[in-house]
């Protein structure tokens, strides 16, 4: 079933209200990597980004991920 027009604008609309959006450039094939560890472990590419960014973060700085406590 095609989406309307309309729900393209709310979806596009809410996307713009609620995330903050960025480019990230891989080497060539690292995303194929990323895709199939992902469809393995059952999580979304941008889900596996976040929680690589939060942990990360956390190991850095001994706190938390803001919204994580």
């Amino acid at each position: 079933m095609a989406v309307s027009k309309a729900q393209q604008k709310a979806t596009a609309k809410y996307e713009a209200k609620a995330y903050d959006k960025t480019l990230i450039r891989l080497p060539k094939g690292r995303l194929d990597e990323v895709k199939a560890h992902t469809e393995r472990t059952g999580q979304s590419v941008n889900g596996f980004i976040n929680e690589a960014i939060d942990e990360k973060m956390e190991r850095e700085a001994g706190d938390p991920p803001e919204g994580k406590k």
